[in-house]
């Protein structure tokens, strides 16, 4: 065995599904508490979502995480968001408070601090985002700007799948309709704030 078989061997084992891993289980759990949200299919593990209220559109995945014993298969959720300049940035934000939730910082990752800088300011005190985002429960929240304009990346702590095998007990943990609102009302603010930049 050579050395490029043995790396591409060692690479399919690492990336393949986990043990127990259903595709597309739940993204269907998901397309139920989107209720009212038009879905067209991408793939098995892919989707595009539609709100007619407000015309936002945004695409969701499955992404399996194998761990001991068991594996969670947690939603990304990307909201594109047109621009007429191609700059480059990365922005992450995250809570703030050590107890209780008091606001969002933002930090960018990729980028000029002179050039981003008003939009810095802008997504830690505009308050109708701050209304949506302060009760949104995210483990990442990534704002990515290439040549094609901006990308909203978001993990929830919700529309999640936790699978064990030892004891054997899947659960999915829904998307509750106080985290719908947030979150769709987050994406509606960040669709509005970043056509500015």
């Amino acid at each position: 065995m050579n050395l490029s078989s043995w790396r591409q061997n060692l690479f399919e084992l690492w990336n393949r599904a986990p043990s127990g891993y259903r595709p597309g289980l739940t993204l269907g759990q998901l397309r139920r508490d989107l209720a009212g949200l038009d879905f067209t299919p991408r793939s098995q593990v892919q989707g595009g979502f539609h709100c007619p209220q407000n015309g936002l559109r945004f695409e969701v995945q499955e992404r399996a995480q194998a761990q001991f014993l068991m594996h969670i298969v947690a939603c990304e959720w990307r909201l594109p968001v047109p621009c007429d300049t191609a700059r480059q940035a990365r922005i992450r934000l995250r809570h703030t408070g050590a107890i209780r939730r008091q606001g969002v910082a933002a930090r960018l990752l990729t980028g000029e601090d002179a050039e981003w800088a008003p939009l810095l300011q802008r997504l830690c005190s505009d308050q109708r985002l701050l209304e949506h985002l302060l009760p949104l429960d995210f483990k990442h929240l990534e704002l990515r700007r290439d040549a094609q304009g901006w990308q909203v990346h978001l993990e929830h702590f919700g529309a999640s799948e936790v699978v064990n095998r030892l004891p054997g007990f899947r659960r999915y943990i829904r998307l509750s309709a106080e985290q719908r609102a947030a979150l769709l009302g987050s994406f509606t603010e960040l669709y509005k704030l970043l056509r500015d930049f």
